[in-house]
């Protein structure tokens, strides 16, 4: 049962990682696209 319970325990924990990489990485493409609107808006301005 303990060792049931370790895996499952070890499993969410692998799980709740690479989710917090998945949103880490989609929050840079986020801003890295901002960043281009920005630049773009700043460029048709001049």
């Amino acid at each position: 049962m303990t060792s049931k319970l370790m895996s499952a325990l070890a499993t969410i924990s692998l799980f709740a990682l690479i989710a917090c990489e998945t949103v880490e990485g989609a929050g840079r493409d986020l801003q890295a696209a901002g960043e281009a609107v920005t630049d773009s808006a700043q460029d048709a301005q001049y």
